[in-house]
């Protein structure tokens, strides 16, 4: 049996290891990045092919003739047709609830970073600004405090969950949504309906998969019903954002900013309107990319593929 790694850098750039592999397969080859017209040949004869971002669909699918199991090194598996793979008989595993540390840390690394500008106050540090001012303490611009801020959360699930918790810690009120807010009841969250809780948010944090529903969800209107004063932070997909809608919201200053850490297309093009906007922090897709989360990643990949060998398949999603 041979597997293939079709993309294996931006998980594994080197610090961890693909060796596990030995245990099911014969051999195995690891490749940085595939190109469509190279999927064929690196994959071909492989029963196992592993992948993150590279597309597998219908095209690509009926060219591999000796796969039988697709291992995603994601959570999200829009890469992969998984329903014309489940007519080809090939199973399709996805690796669930891996990054949720990381995601709720990186929604607070962006939410500190527009309340205590932490970024700006060094470099004014570093080039001597702080020295000529001649006072013990300076500020460039106004500081926030957390506590009693009202912190909207839509998407609960887990990672809505683990930021609920911190929040809190920061002593704020949590308010959200959800598709079933009856499993909840006793979170000490209250839940209410998006147009209800906009209007009382200080800062509202999106953790809901995209799908035709969620699709620019954030649009024009759902930015009109935010205080002024508000931050919008993005952790989730970020096609659940409108960007046009949300770069005119910050130029005109209906929200205050925005932080994210995903945008529509990825990497951005020079055009993409919040890529570049002084008013929208951007982090290039990294809360998943601690190496704790990413270990964590790699070994339920291993034991997908174990369970699977086995005949016991596990996070198949087809």
């Amino acid at each position: 049996m041979k597997a293939v790694i079709l993309d294996a850098c931006t998980t594994n750039p080197g610090d961890l290891s693909w060796d596990w592999l030995k245990k099911y397969v014969s051999s195995y080859k690891v490749y940085d990045f595939t190109k469509p017209d190279e999927i064929e040949a690196r994959a071909g004869d492989c029963e196992i092919v592993i992948t993150n971002k590279t597309r597998l669909h219908k095209k690509e699918l009926d060219r591999l003739t000796s796969t039988v199991y697709i291992g995603l090194l994601s959570t999200g598996y829009d890469a992969v047709d998984a329903v014309y793979a489940r007519s080809l008989d090939i199973s399709v595993a996805n690796i669930p609830s891996y990054s949720t540390d990381g995601v709720a840390q990186m929604t607070f690394a962006l939410l500190l970073e527009h309340t205590n500008r932490v970024a700006l106050h060094d470099a004014a540090v570093k080039s001597g600004e702080w020295g000529r001012n001649g006072n013990f303490c300076f500020w460039k611009t106004s500081l926030t405090e957390l506590s009693g801020k009202t912190f909207g959360i839509i998407g609960f699930g887990k990672i809505g969950a683990a930021v609920a918790k911190i929040a809190e810690a920061f002593g704020m009120k949590v308010i959200a949504n959800t598709a079933n807010p009856d499993r909840y009841l006793n979170s000490g969250v209250e839940f209410l309906t998006i147009d209800d809780m906009l209007p009382r948010c200080d800062y509202v944090s999106l953790h809901v998969p995209h799908s035709d529903t969620t699709d620019k969800m954030v649009d024009s209107s759902f930015l009109s019903k935010m205080k002024p004063s508000a931050f919008l932070i993005n952790t989730s997909r970020g096609a659940v954002v409108d960007e046009k809608a949300l770069r005119a919201a910050l130029d005109s200053g209906i929200i205050a900013g925005a932080g994210v850490d995903v945008l529509s297309s990825e990497p951005p093009a020079d055009d993409n309107p919040i890529a570049f906007c002084d008013k929208c922090i951007v982090t290039p897709h990294i809360s998943w990319a601690a190496f704790e989360t990413r270990k964590r990643l790699i070994k339920i990949c291993e034991e997908n593929i174990n369970a699977f060998l086995k005949g016991n398949p596990i996070n198949l999603v087809n």
